[in-house]
């Protein structure tokens, strides 16, 4: 029995910190060409900038806010084999200011007319990984409820999208552990709520996912942003648990050594968190930066990185409220038993 096709996470998903100069700077220590860079200032306020190969360098786009995409030479300006290089704003570039990024690689470029191959209904284009089970995907609206190939051989367990062109719109995610007649919205705290229209109640198959004619992902004209993730056996996990309500929390098994957890109160209000093998880089892990806010990294929110799973050491509502819904995505720092038998060690 396999264990796991992918025994170094690390060639797929890596965090690096840095600390901001003012002047254009390369980030290395990623270890492969990141597309999908999502940059936080942990310090003080700023908002998030996520980057991707597929828009192409210089535009971002912010997880906490409804602002469309922005370009300007002073922002991430290359991707490089070992990371990638920033200019001089100071979201991402403070002098001695501290910040995480967190990188993802796809790394397979695609480009899909719809009406010639018969895969899907609206046109795309994107970059995937199959192994990794990411896609990044760019489309342009129709205004009527159509498919999209999302650039992967097996089912997306989480689609989220931003309208890049319109203000004023929410980031929306489908999530598998709440259905694709619900959504979650990226930049808001709301839980849960019935969004049968955005995804038209249904779930992706193994070549594309669905969307409805609203604007949030469809508006005709407008271009969109989807990020897509597949679940791969001892790398990501993408799943739901049950808060107890105690300071020894609810253990998550994913199966892996998580090296990045991001958790949502599903049930009800709550923000994003975002916790991280390298903040503080030992347990227990009490440094969480949220997605939906500008806020400085903060140490509210508490739980372990284990070598197959995850462990909540708080109470509340955050993140293990007594009897809460909470959804979660993990991505693997190593394997808990590699292609060759070798286990991982808890932190």
């Amino acid at each position: 029995m396999a264990y796991t096709t992918i025994d170094n996470p690390l060639d797929y998903f890596n965090i690096v910190l840095y600390t901001g100069n003012t002047n254009a700077q390369s980030i290395t220590g990623v270890g492969f060409q990141p597309d999908w860079v999502w940059i936080k200032k942990r310090s003080s306020l700023a908002n998030h900038h996520l980057y991707d190969s597929v828009r192409g360098v210089q535009k971002r786009i912010n997880s906490n806010t409804t602002n469309t995409e922005a370009t300007a030479t002073t922002n991430l300006t290359a991707f490089g084999s070992d990371g990638f290089t920033i200019g001089t704003d100071n979201d991402i570039n403070e002098n001695n200011e501290t910040y995480a990024s967190w990188n993802w690689k796809a790394g397979t470029s695609f480009t899909n007319d719809a009406s010639s191959t018969g895969i899907g209904t609206i046109d795309s284009t994107g970059s995937a990984s199959d192994t990794a089970g990411f896609s990044i995907v760019s489309y342009t609206g129709t205004g009527s409820a159509g498919t999209v190939k999302h650039g992967l051989s097996s089912a997306p367990s989480i689609v989220l999208i931003k309208n890049r062109s319109a203000s004023g719109k929410s980031w929306i995610m489908a999530h598998k552990s709440i259905g694709f007649g619900n959504a979650l919205f990226l930049n808001l705290t709301d839980g849960s709520t019935s969004e049968g229209s955005a995804f038209n109640s249904t779930a992706p198959t193994s070549s594309v996912f669905t969307v409805g004619n609203t604007s949030l992902v469809n508006d005709s004209g407008n271009t969109y942003i989807a990020y897509c993730f597949s679940e791969k056996k001892s790398y990501s996990k993408f799943g739901s648990y049950t808060g107890n309500g105690n300071a020894d929390g609810t253990f998550v098994y994913t199966g892996f050594k998580p090296a990045l957890t991001i958790i949502k109160n599903s049930g009800g209000t709550g923000p994003w968190y975002l916790f991280d093998n390298k903040r503080p880089g030992f347990n227990v892990i009490n440094v969480e930066i949220t997605a939906n806010s500008n806020d400085a990294e903060a140490t509210d929110i508490s739980l372990d990185h284990l070598s197959n799973g995850f462990k909540l050491r708080k109470t509340g509502s955050g993140v293990n409220g007594s009897g809460n819904s909470y959804i979660y995505m993990a991505f693997a720092e190593q394997p808990f038993v590699t292609s060759s038998g070798v286990p991982a060690a808890a932190r």
